[in-house]
């Protein structure tokens, strides 16, 4: 069997830790030396060279996260898609900003990952697929590996909301209701899931990052080419975090931005799972699992964060933070936003627009800065 064909601009695979190569060409899991998760690059001066992903080019092109196709891996046709991406920038108010991932295939930005992960692990020969998940990137598992005829396995706590679960059995996945929590749904499938169904776990292969950084992309481009002072991000496996911080850099070698400038990117959580807020006002390097994880926002109640010291160094690098609110804030914050801006908040988001708050009061947001939250999937599910 011949190898796959990859993008021409695809430099190569290395570890975010240790830096050591991996081949493109395989499945990859995490990294072989010291089991920490994968980085794609690309060659950046080669794209620029090309002349085609320019701001002024975009507007010509799919409204999807294919859109940036030199900074992804797979060679177009090869992509395993429902139209996922290019989700709204709304404005709310003069400064601020709420990107609503819940425009996107099965509610959530969850669905950007799956797309590039799913893509790329059927073109290099996986055969069945499978994950843990707090629900939301199970429905996207389910819905992408259908979409790509590959039979789907998730594992869940088994306090999920009954909407996540009938929606992966909608799409024909196998589902494993858990005790416990998304780490403990993790053990259940290393233990006893399918034999020789390819892990697409969060941060355990490295092409989710790669459809989550295009998040960046967009706010870069549908704010004509500003970038703004801060970007708040619900941070439970923190893929997304980590892939915009990785696509801010690609989008300095591309000559979008100039150089050393940044958002000041903030990790929020709740007080109830905080593994990362944790770390970083202790200055520690990496996060130390949460006990007793509890919330009702499932996406943050991720206890140990396998792309944890990333997420630190993404918060350290940018000059940014990381807060965590209540619960009862959350709540607050969610029907808050909803109220203001006819959006379909999740508990997710509402932390975030709830973390705004108690950031404008602690002086880290300015009344001028050019702030953008997140709101990551719809609230329908919760309910």
């Amino acid at each position: 069997m011949s190898s796959p064909s990859l993008s021409p601009f695809l430099r190569g695979v290395s570890c975010f830790a240790c830096d050591r190569p991996h081949d493109p060409r395989a499945l990859l899991g995490v990294c072989s030396a010291c089991g920490l998760p994968l980085r794609v690059d690309y060659d950046l001066a080669a794209v620029r060279a090309a002349g085609t992903l320019t701001l002024q080019a975009l507007p010509h092109r799919v409204p999807s996260l294919w859109r940036y196709r030199e900074v992804l891996p797979l060679l177009e046709g090869d992509e395993t898609s429902l139209v996922e991406g290019f989700t709204p920038l709304l404005a709310m108010g003069e400064h601020v900003h709420v990107k609503d991932e819940s425009r996107n295939p099965t509610g959530s930005f969850k669905a950007r990952g799956m797309a590039v992960a799913v893509s790329m692990a059927k073109l290099l020969g996986a055969r069945s697929l499978s994950a843990p998940s707090a629900g939301n990137a199970a429905g996207a598992l389910a819905a992408y590996g259908a979409r790509a005829g590959l039979p789907v396995t998730v594992a869940m706590p088994e306090d999920t909301p009954r909407a996540f679960v009938e929606e992966c059995r909608l799409y024909g996945a196998d589902v494993r209701l858990v005790p416990g929590t998304i780490s403990d749904a993790g053990k259940h499938l290393r233990e006893h899931g399918p034999a020789g169904a390819f892990d697409v776990s969060t941060l355990r292969e490295p092409y989710r990052i790669e459809g989550k950084k295009t998040m960046a992309y967009e706010i870069v481009e549908q704010l004509g080419g500003r970038l703004p002072d801060v970007v708040l991000y619900p941070t439970g496996g923190g893929t997304g975090l980590v892939g915009m911080w990785k696509a801010f850099d690609e989008m300095e070698g591309l000559g979008w931005i100039a150089p050393g400038k940044r958002p000041r990117l903030v990790s929020v959580q709740v007080t109830g799972c905080a593994p990362v807020v944790k770390a970083f006002d202790e200055d520690a390097v990496r996060t130390e699992p949460w006990a007793d994880p509890h919330t009702r926002a499932y996406g943050l109640r991720v206890p140990s964060p396998l792309g944890g010291f990333l997420c630190l160094r993404a918060l350290r690098e940018t000059h940014g933070t990381a807060v965590a609110v209540s619960e009862e804030a959350m709540e607050q914050g969610t029907r808050e936003l909803a109220a203001r801006s006819g959006i379909d908040v999740c508990p997710e988001g509402g932390a975030a627009w709830a973390a705004l708050a108690l950031l404008r009061v602690r002086g880290f947001v300015q009344a001028d800065d050019e702030v953008v939250v997140f709101n990551t999937g719809t609230g329908l599910k919760y309910r």
